[in-house]
């Protein structure tokens, strides 16, 4: 015998409680615990001693440099994911799952492999070691091979937030803009443009964030040398290898407050546009056969 629907009521409501609060007590472990945890080691010995540890000169070199990278790769990956967001959505070709698997490639492989690859590419006993050794040219262990490992690690952010976008945006009003004698440069700017402006934002704003806080790929290759290639996760390991763990927590909290910018501010564009939600998600449901069909 069945049991009345008004006493399934109370049952799952304690279900649901149940599953907020393990929720909650998750987030609280490992999320909200952590950040505690390294604001109060920064700030263990006082005010003086954490600003002290920031003012320190190899971690303002830290910081430069970290903001230095940012600024070079997150542009790069802005112009390479809307190229490449465009190409894929609005345009049918040979290799379209070839090139969404390449854009997809760093998420696969571990960024220490990555750094590895450019050691063995432009290391002094790399492919093109000799060739730079010979035009006095430092790519590895230099601020070069730290950009081109980040942007690596980096390039897939904000394509694969514009791609599902456009999908879902379909092309019908960049054809109209073109019947009524729009250029190409006009179409994208006044219509695609706007189009994806938040998507496009939330995109950079993931970009930055993994490039000021990479660690794997750039310790490979920037050779840990203070004050000219060591970024702020890198100098954040050499002062708690030294067992200097207040300046370690203070430097970290760096990148933790970096981090509840992003969050917050990924936060405000979701609520700003939940378009960028419902359009990803019904994206990826129609992007299986939609992308087959159109490589076919």
């Amino acid at each position: 015998m069945s049991r009345p629907a008004g006493s399934r009521r109370p049952a799952r409501r304690t279900v649901r409680l149940l599953l907020i609060a393990l929720a909650v007590a998750y987030l609280a472990v490992f999320l909200i615990l952590p950040f505690a945890v390294v604001f109060g080691q920064a700030l263990a010995r006082g005010i003086g001693p954490y600003f002290d540890a920031l003012a320190d000169p190899m971690a303002l070199a830290a910081v430069r440099l970290t903001l230095t990278v940012a600024l070079i790769a997150v542009p790069l990956n802005l112009v390479f994911g809307v190229a490449a967001a465009w190409l894929v959505a609005k345009f049918r070709f040979r290799g379209k799952s070839a090139l969404l698997t390449l854009i997809d490639l760093p998420f696969a492989v571990s960024p220490v492999i990555s750094g590895l690859i450019y050691v063995l590419l432009f290391g002094l006993h790399g492919w093109f070691g000799p060739w730079l050794a010979a035009h006095d040219l430092k790519v590895v262990f230099a601020v070069p091979g730290i950009v081109l490992a980040t942007v690596f690690v980096t390039f897939p952010f904000v394509a694969r937030e514009l791609v599902p976008l456009m999908q879902a945006q379909g092309q019908a009003e960049e054809e109209t803009a073109l019947s009524l004698g729009a250029t190409g440069w006009q179409t994208f700017r006044r219509v695609t443009l706007p189009n994806i402006r938040f998507g496009l934002l939330y995109g950079v704003l993931l970009c930055n964030a993994r490039a000021m806080g990479e660690f794997g790929a750039v310790s490979i290759v920037s050779g840990h040398i203070r004050g000219v290639t060591n970024t702020m996760p890198l100098h954040v390991e050499i002062l708690y290898n030294e067992y200097n763990a207040p300046a370690a927590f203070a430097v970290a909290s760096l990148l933790a407050m970096l981090a509840l910018v992003t969050l917050g501010a990924r936060a405000a564009l979701e609520r700003r546009a939940p378009e960028l939600r419902g359009g990803r998600r019904s994206a990826r449901l129609d992007a299986a056969p939609a992308t087959g069909g159109a490589a076919a």
